[in-house]
């Protein structure tokens, strides 16, 4: 079954949706090893971000267990002191639906790591 595509009002068809696939970590200490180093470039930027953009800019790889690993990486960046948290967002990832997503910035430390 295929959707209907609702013209905008200048008669334009928008575009259809990229797609794209997440390859998927075979294990922890892998993904971890692979996403690590992204993650405090990211922080030693000093600019605030949300786990996904990190993750989607840099198209990292979903880890084994997603619902927990991705919040296990934070808490280990922050636990390390290369991050802190800065407040809250609307998370952009498509099926989160805007829902509300822990935001986060570089620390000192980050930048004397990177």
């Amino acid at each position: 079954m295929t959707a209907t595509v609702q013209p905008a009002l200048d008669g334009s068809v928008p575009a259809p949706a990229k797609t794209r696939t997440q390859r998927q970590a075979e294990d922890y200490e892998t993904w971890l090893a692979e996403v690590w180093p992204r993650f405090i470039a990211a922080a030693a930027t000093g600019r605030t971000f949300t786990t996904y953009e990190i993750a989607d800019a840099d198209d990292l790889p979903a880890p084994p267990n997603p619902q927990a690993h991705w919040g296990r990486l934070m808490t280990l960046l922050k636990d390390e002191g290369y991050i802190r948290t800065a407040g809250w967002a609307c998370s952009d990832r498509p099926t989160a639906h805007h829902s509300g997503v822990r935001t986060w910035k570089g620390t000192a430390a980050a930048r004397r790591a990177a």
